[in-house]
């Protein structure tokens, strides 16, 4: 029985790995989950652990300029905070530090109507401190690793479920309340919550290390996907196509035009993996995050 230490109290993606090892696979793992806020944890001995799945940070919620005291927040949590916990587990004896990066490493979206995908040569490009925090954190730890201590990287996409944040629930609602949607062609890599789990499970269980693209095993799409929230909920939501114009006539005023129509995808070799993580189609995933299975 492998022991799992869960670094970040109350996080949507901790709670959510916990919940599903507990449920699928009783008893094989040991599952503790650490606060990181108030500085305890430096007390608390990883000697016993195995691996350390480091999900504590702060996510990107901002839209346009920060605060300077944000931006210090974002790299005191999101780098230096990982940089020290990987340390710790280090130095007492962990043997697998799992880390959550994020594709916010290459950037923003790509502007609507451009393309944007993503392959394993290409390289981080942030735009934005929470973009850079993460960049910097990988930096801290890669050199980490070695025989003994196993460093992976992971750099998901959207990820959604029952309970998630993010651009995921603002679709939602626009499922929920409009008769129509505009209709705009784009591609969009995203990453169903559960089946993160099951790919954190193989990262533990094979021993990985390096960096990793785990994605949904199809690509989606933002009108498409609002059309198939509708349906989950008894709901025909009408696309409407001749938008287009518009939106790209107000994208430069705003960020969230890109944020939901602009493409931004990984190449589907890049998360290909020896064993299959990725069970279910698009239309599954939406329909258990929003059905009552």
């Amino acid at each position: 029985m492998k022991k799992i230490l869960i670094t970040g109290a109350n996080s949507y993606i901790g709670c959510a790995f916990e919940n599903y090892l507990k449920k699928h696979y009783p008893e094989a793992y040991e599952i503790d989950v650490v606060d990181m806020i108030d500085g305890t944890w430096r007390e608390k001995s990883f000697c016993e652990y195995d691996v350390v799945y480091h999900v504590a940070g702060i996510a990107h919620s901002d839209n346009g300029k920060i605060s300077e005291e944000k931006e210090k927040l974002y790299y005191s949590v999101n780098t230096d905070l990982t940089i020290e916990t990987a340390k710790k587990a280090k130095a007492e004896g962990v043997k697998q530090f799992i880390f959550m990066s994020s594709a916010i490493v290459y950037g923003e979206s790509a502007k609507i109507g451009k393309p944007k995908k993503i392959f394993a040569d290409t390289p981080v490009k942030p735009a934005n401190c929470y973009g850079d925090s993460k960049v910097q954190a990988e930096n801290g730890i890669q050199p980490l690793s070695d025989v003994a201590f196993k460093v992976v990287i992971l750099r998901p996409p959207m990820i959604y479920g029952k309970g998630s944040k993010g651009n995921y629930p603002t679709l939602v609602k626009f499922a929920k309340k409009l008769p129509f949607f505009p209709y705009v062609k784009n591609e969009r890599s995203m990453l169903y919550v559960e089946t993160l789990c099951e790919f954190v499970r193989l990262m533990i269980e094979n021993e990985e290390e390096g960096i990793f693209w785990p994605q949904n095993k199809e690509y989606s799409n933002t009108s498409e996907l609002v059309k198939m929230i509708g349906q989950a909920h008894g709901k025909n939501v009408r696309l409407v196509k001749g938008f287009g114009w518009l939106l790209r006539l107000i994208s430069p005023f705003t960020g969230l035009v890109n944020k939901a129509f602009g493409n931004l995808t990984y190449d589907q070799t890049l998360s290909e993996y020896k064993e299959e993580y990725a069970r279910y189609s698009l239309k599954e995933t939406v329909d258990f995050t929003e059905k009552e299975i």
